[in-house]
């Protein structure tokens, strides 16, 4: 459970907020999201034929199934305050897919509160920087700059 209160959100502005266990993408994961998106590209889901041809010399990832993967990661690290009834992804001002994910690799999302923005009814804006690092790589795969649409709870203070 989050530490973080709607009341207190501002103190944290700048601060990392925690960080995922890291998560296996494995091929089944990643024929899974070939099979939920249609994207069937033979980087992603032909493994010998990326092990024969391709420059990473087998299988990675899709980009957005990295990108897909930081909601629920930044979920797991607590980012919704404790007196939140819900948060809503609400957008993305900027994405850089920085480094492949092999197949098989471990990824773990690092969150920074970079801002927030009240709204009417005690509702906020929530900007986070989060950084999607491979195990063993210098590079993150991802750094992706996310708004959540915080909604006050019944206790909340306004």
């Amino acid at each position: 459970m989050s530490n973080l209160t709607l009341a207190g959100l501002g103190e944290h502005v700048g601060r990392e907020l925690g960080i995922s266990d890291w998560v296996t993408v494995d091929q089944q994961r990643i024929d899974a999201f070939a099979s939920c998106t249609g994207d069937h590209q033979w980087i992603h889901v032909d493994v010998e034929r990326a092990k024969r041809e391709s420059p990473f010399r087998g299988p990675i990832a899709h980009g957005y199934l990295t990108l897909a993967m930081v909601a629920p990661l930044a979920m797991q690290v607590g980012i919704i305050p404790r007196d939140a009834a819900a948060g809503l992804n609400y957008g993305i001002d900027k994405v850089r897919f920085l480094a492949p994910v092999p197949s098989g690799a471990r990824v773990r999302l690092r969150v920074v509160l970079a801002g927030i923005e009240p709204r009417e009814g005690g509702q906020v804006i929530m900007k986070t920087q989060n950084t999607l690092e491979v195990e063993g790589s210098e590079k993150p795969a991802l750094i992706a700059e996310t708004l959540a649409l915080l909604i006050p709870g019944e206790g909340a203070r306004q």
